[in-house]
């Protein structure tokens, strides 16, 4: 190709979703994306990535923004350029598949608030998954990407992939992406799976990849000298590690190149200007930033994606496990291959690396099975690419046939009547419908004008200084020459002068009780009597198991149901109350038959393993 015929080479940023996502657990707020879309809508992308994937749950959960208001300030900020976002197929942004009319609903608001570009996958490459989603896209006027999930596996090939690639263009595709969620592909087949594609359907082809194994700049100029159209870049604040190339890298690579046109995307002072306001914007959220979301060709292995790394953990940090994620890394490709190697992208990557948490955490594997995962095998997400564990699959549903959701069903008459005046609009409708418990509570709270972001900094970090921000909730005590590994699991409600303090000692829990010579503010006047504890819920110091009756949960998390009360008879194996941890819910079962004598946490109240949750009696 010569400098007379170059080929034009467009790129999104993706700064603004994927990049903090990737690095920061989602948390960037919407401030700190504002005072800069002038140089973005100018810079020349062929698209910024701004909505979807995970933002709108991180908005709703940790920053109480409304994430339709995001979308409108960013829409009216950045008139110039296409917004695009990230969309789920039949799970939207959710968890779930959605009926047809909450997927038309979604993304006709979703279009009218300001998207220009959706990008449509599903976890399994299923295509009957997207094609409700794609027909919407197409009605609403807009640009439909059809994405296929790169992974490898031995169920997984470039024909599987060509395959859903031609089906994304007979459905009217405007363009085909490569989602290489892990940053897993190496340039040689980067550059094979590119020229196929490009073979096989001749639409516009973009490329995604994250740069934790490292290779991700190099699948990015194989992908341009292979046929590719549009590459996804964050800028260099945000870039690396679990994100992507640097903007700046890939625009001078391809600048230098000189067989590439890539219009005024090359204005290093602008791009350095907006580097330099992320770069400043970011330490807001150090709290937020992970060891783990760096450089690691260990990825290659475990294929955790790079906008999970950080979530996850973040999760293992407030399970007071963070020392336990290189066993959890190590179990996900078992889960993964147990589960008939489904690519890891949300919803999957959350199923398969929290089912690897409870298998990690809990004693043994699959002593605890999180409902998703036993969703997965009766079909909730469509079709298993591979063989799975049948042993596994019989421990999690027994003989449950594999029975997919129906497709047509409706539900925003149904979402409208449950959420009520709640709801100004439709976007309030569809924000319940994607997260009920915390979209509800979060419209409430909008309603008393009582939302509040989670602080960038704890308390003991504003009052404490540096010795404060950095006081370990894990350490190693040595007494008489024995060594104790010492974890801070939690704190109970003080009494005057005493407070329970809950630890593991070498992983077995225990309780200290800690007195002070000053009184805590706010504390009862005396410590309450253990028979008062049984009828506590939130807050409350609750016994320790004693007794098989004595339920506890596998992990520390929030109640989000108690299916009984009290006086209600059960069997063992009946579900007595159900958990969430890590945006997992799991059902925690009676080991006995029995009458349920004492419920001692209600909905919505954090529980940790030491601590008796329901009492069974005969």
């Amino acid at each position: 190709m010569t400098k007379n015929k170059k080929r034009k080479i467009g790129i999104t940023e993706l700064v603004l979703r994927d990049g903090h996502q990737s690095l920061i657990a989602t948390r960037m707020r919407t401030a700190d994306m504002l005072p800069v879309c002038g140089e973005l809508n100018a810079a020349g992308f062929w698209s910024l990535e701004a909505w979807g994937g995970a933002t709108f749950d991180a908005c709703v959960r940790f920053l109480r923004e409304d994430p339709w208001r995001r979308l409108q300030s960013l829409r009216r900020a950045l008139p110039g350029a296409k917004i695009q976002m990230l969309l789920r197929g039949r799970n939207l942004l959710g968890y779930r598949p959605y009926a047809a009319d909450v997927i038309n609903a979604f993304v006709a608001r979703a279009a009218e608030n300001g998207v220009d570009v959706f990008r449509v996958f599903d976890a399994m490459n299923d295509f009957e998954n997207m094609s409700g989603a794609i027909a919407a896209i197409k009605k609403a006027g807009k640009h439909a990407q059809g994405a296929v999930c790169y992974t490898t596996s031995p169920v997984h090939s470039v024909k599987d992939f060509t395959s859903l690639a031609r089906k994304f263009a007979n459905a009217g595709c405007d363009s085909i992406a490569i989602k290489d969620m892990s940053g897993i592909m190496t340039p040689e087949s980067c550059a094979e799976l590119t020229a196929a594609l490009k073979r096989e359907t001749g639409l516009p082809l973009h490329i995604h990849s994250h740069a934790t194994s490292g290779l991700a700049p190099l699948c990015m100029l194989r992908a341009a000298e292979s046929g590719a159209d549009i590459l996804d870049t964050a800028i260099s604040s945000f870039a690396g590690g679990a994100s992507h190339p640097a903007t700046e890298t890939i625009i001078a690579m391809l600048a230098e190149r000189g067989d590439f046109d890539i219009g005024e995307l090359n204005n290093p002072a602008r791009l350095a200007k907006i580097a330099a306001h992320f770069r400043e914007a970011r330490k807001k959220y150090r709290r937020f930033e992970s060891e783990f979301a760096v450089g690691d060709p260990n990825v290659i292995a475990h294929h955790v994606p790079g906008g999970m790394i950080s979530n996850l953990s973040n999760q293992l940090r407030d399970q007071r496990a963070l020392h336990r994620i290189g066993e959890v890394l190590e179990e996900i490709p078992r889960v993964r291959a147990d589960l008939g190697y489904p690519p890891l992208v949300t919803p999957t990557s959350q199923i398969v690396a929290a089912q690897a948490v409870l298998n990690t955490l809990t004693g043994g594997r699959y002593n605890t099975v999180a409902n998703e995962v036993k969703n997965y095998f009766t079909g909730h997400y469509g079709k298993i690419p591979g063989k799975v564990n049948a042993e596994v699959r019989r421990k999690a549903v027994g003989d449950a046939p594999f029975s997919p959701p129906p497709a047509d069903k409706a539900e925003m008459e149904r979402l409208r009547a449950e959420i009520g005046n709640l709801a100004q609009n439709d976007d309030d409708v569809l924000t319940y419908a994607m997260f009920p418990e915390i979209g509800k509570t979060f419209l409430q709270e909008r309603a008393a004008g009582q939302l509040t972001p989670e602080p960038l900094e704890t308390e003991a970090e504003k009052t404490g200084g540096e010795s404060a921000r950095w006081a370990p909730s894990e350490f190693s005590v040595t007494v008489h020459g024995e060594t104790y590994n010492i974890c801070i699991t939690g704190v109970g409600q003080p009494a005057k002068t005493r407070r329970p303090l809950y630890l593991t000692i070498d992983g077995v829990p225990e309780e200290a009780l800690v007195d002070t010579l000053r009184e805590f503010p706010g504390a009862k006047s005396e410590a309450p009597a253990e028979e008062e504890t049984e009828n506590k819920t939130a807050g409350a110091r609750r016994p320790r198991p004693q007794k098989p009756g004595d339920i506890t949960t596998a992990m520390p998390g929030t109640v989000a149901a108690v299916p009984v009360k009290v006086g209600d008879k059960v069997q063992a194996g009946d579900a007595v109350m159900i958990v969430e941890a890590m945006k997992m819910e799991t059902e925690i079962q009676s080991p006995v038959a029995g009458t349920v004598v004492a419920i001692l946490a209600g909905k919505g109240d954090a529980v940790t393993p030491d601590e008796v949750l329901v009492m069974i009696g005969d």
